[in-house]
């Protein structure tokens, strides 16, 4: 079986990161697909960028008002062609078989859906490697964005996610303009009674944040978030959800007992700083980089507690009736 791809990629003024990620597209072995970058209201476009790999294979550049990723990307698919389309962010690289090992795994699982893990590239720089240790640690996620097999529960993400034509016109698209837009969509395509799954294999470089900053603000509006599918599909809100919000209370709670309960507070001090010595050579080991397993510690630091601020913030407005999406 040879698939047709549609690959949509919005993009809202990161002009560099779209030309490292159509240079991965133009280096695939598989060569049955096109591209729609869609600019969703860019101060600084990426036009001239995308006209450069005109003669490389079938491209469209669309310009757009700003209305987020979920739309954008629909956008995408009323104008494409194909039997498939594959979504990513703008931050992304593909490894050169990557479209072949898609299309080779969709014809063995006969997937209507999937979602593939990410992964640093060696060229990243340090704290890049460090944020994706922090989004794919067992001692952070659990491990669970795609490091393992669990097709009965995984949930593709739009980092690196395909659906079927057929999935799109029976679902919609995204809903959600941002905030959980991908994992809104899982959850209405498996309602749907379509066969979604992962693919280990159809890994991507992923960049995610350039910035401490960057990140937190990332991660604080997934913990948010998931009061947002929670409203939407009531009992997908899992105890595994509320653990970065106990990591944050627990942070809090150790170190105040150092004011009023003293004797307990070397106890609580040592299991911090086991659970950031764990990180420190696991993460250094991993990519072979003292200074990457020092960034990591602050990074699993600004996963956790980024995600776990903007879960209890989420929760407040939920209790108080304010409006959460």
């Amino acid at each position: 079986m040879s698939l047709f791809f549609s690959v949509v990629v919005p993009v809202y003024n990161r002009p560099q990161e779209i030309q490292e990620f159509l240079e991965s597209v133009k280096n695939q072995d598989y060569r049955d697909f096109e591209v729609l970058v869609i600019e969703d209201g860019s101060s600084v476009d990426c036009k001239a960028i995308v006209e450069r790999y005109e003669p490389h294979f079938q491209l469209q550049y669309f310009y757009k008002p700003n209305s987020g990723q979920g739309p954008s990307r629909n956008f995408g698919f009323e104008r494409a062609r194909g039997d498939y389309f594959l979504v990513f962010d703008s931050d992304v690289i593909l490894p050169p078989n990557y479209l072949a090992l898609v299309n080779a795994a969709l014809a063995k699982e006969g997937f209507d859906a999937f979602g593939g893990p990410d992964a640093a590239h060696p060229d990243f720089d340090d704290l890049q490697k460090a944020t994706t240790y922090a989004m794919t640690s067992l001692f952070t996620t659990g491990g669970i964005r795609g490091g393992k097999k669990a097709d009965a529960k995984f949930q593709p993400r739009s980092f690196n996610m395909g659906l079927s034509r057929a999935v799109w016109e029976k679902t919609g698209g995204f809903q959600l303009e941002r905030l959980s837009e991908d994992i809104d969509l899982s959850i209405r395509m498996r309602a749907a009674g379509f066969k979604v799954g992962l693919i280990p294999e159809a890994w991507v470089y992923h960049k995610r944040r350039t910035s401490l900053k960057q990140f937190f603000r990332q991660v604080f509006a997934f913990g948010h978030g998931r009061w947002i599918l929670s409203a939407l599909h009531p009992g997908q809100l899992k105890a595994i959800h509320f653990m970065p919000a106990c990591f944050v209370l627990g942070l809090l709670f150790s170190f105040s007992t150092y004011f009023w309960w003293p004797e307990v507070f070397p106890f609580f001090l040592v299991c911090i700083l086991m659970w950031y010595l764990a990180i420190f050579i696991d993460a250094g080991r991993h990519y072979r980089s003292v200074k990457v397993g020092a960034l990591s510690m602050i990074t699993s630091t600004v996963q956790l507690g980024g995600y776990g601020l903007g879960f209890i913030r989420g929760g407040f407005r939920k209790i108080l009736g304010r409006k959460i999406y």
